[in-house]
C-alpha cells in the first residue's frame, strides 16, 4: 500500500467514514483524469505537506486535512461550481457518518477564494491551497503552465485575461494569506511572484472565446 493511499485510509475510517478504500479509489481515479495537469494527487501530496508544517497551530487538523483531500475532487476545466461539486462529493461519501462533515464541506466552498473564511481552520485550508503561489520562481513557473495546460479551450490571448484577472484579485489582497503563520513564511514570495506574472508582456490572439473570470480555480 503506498503512502498516500494509506494516509487517506486512515484518516477517513478515525473519522468515521465508511467504505474507504471504495473512496479513495474514486478520488484517485478523478485526480488522475487526463485533462488535469495541476490539479491531480501531486497537488494534494503538496497540500498535506504544508498541512503537517503547520500543524500544531491548526485548530481540527483532521477536518482540514480531509478538506484539502477533496477540495478539488470535481475539476471540470471551466466550470464556476467545481468546489460545490467537490463539496457534494464529500458529502455523498461521508454518508452523515463524519461529524465534521457541514464544516468541512464549507472549508471546500472557502477553496473557491472568493470569501474570507469564517473561523481559523477554514482560514487554514485556504492558505494550503494557495502556497503554491510563494514558491521559488520556479516551481511557480512550472505551476502556472500546468494550470494552463488544463484549459486547452482557450486561445493564449483570452487566458492570460482570465489570469490576470484572477491574479490581480489575490494581489490586492492585504494580505494574500489569512494566517500569520502563512504570511511569515510565504507573503513577501507570493507577492513578488503575482507582480512578476502580471508584469509579463500580453500575448495576442484573434480567436475570440467565451471568458470564465477564473481560469484555472484554485
Amino acid at each position: 500500500m503506498n503512502q498516500t493511499r494509506a494516509r487517506f485510509l486512515a484518516l477517513w475510517s478515525r473519522s468515521g467514514g465508511v467504505q474507504a478504500e471504495e473512496a479513495y479509489a474514486d478520488l484517485a481515479r478523478h485526480y488522475a483524469e487526463p485533462t488535469r495537469h495541476y490539479h491531480t494527487l501531486h497537488h494534494i501530496r503538496r497540500c498535506l505537506r504544508d498541512l503537517d508544517w503547520a500543524r500544531t497551530e491548526i485548530p481540527d487538523p483532521d477536518a482540514v486535512e480531509l478538506a484539502l483531500w477533496c477540495h478539488d475532487v470535481i475539476y471540470i476545466p471551466g466550470a464556476a461550481d467545481n468546489e460545490q461539486r467537490s463539496a457534494e462529493w464529500f458529502q455523498r461519501r461521508a454518508g452523515g457518518r463524519i461529524v465534521a462533515s457541514d464544516r468541512i464541506a464549507v472549508m471546500i466552498l472557502d477553496t473557491a477564494h472568493t470569501r474570507v473564511p469564517a473561523d481559523l481552520a477554514g482560514r487554514f485550508t485556504v492558505d494550503i491551497d494557495l502556497a503554491v503561489l510563494g514558491r521559488a520562481r520556479g516551481s511557480f513557473r512550472r505551476d502556472a503552465a500546468n494550470l494552463r495546460a488544463e484549459r486547452l479551450d482557450l486561445d493564449d490571448a483570452t487566458y492570460d485575461t482570465a489570469e490576470r484577472a484572477f491574479l490581480s484579485k489575490l494581489l490586492a489582497r492585504l494580505p494574500v494569506y489569512q494566517t500569520e503563520l502563512f504570511q511569515a513564511r510565504f507573503e513577501a514570495r507570493a507577492r513578488h511572484n503575482l507582480a512578476w506574472r502580471l508584469a509579463q508582456p500580453v500575448p495576442h490572439s484573434s480567436r475570440l472565446v467565451p471568458l470564465n473570470d477564473d481560469p484555472a480555480g484554485a
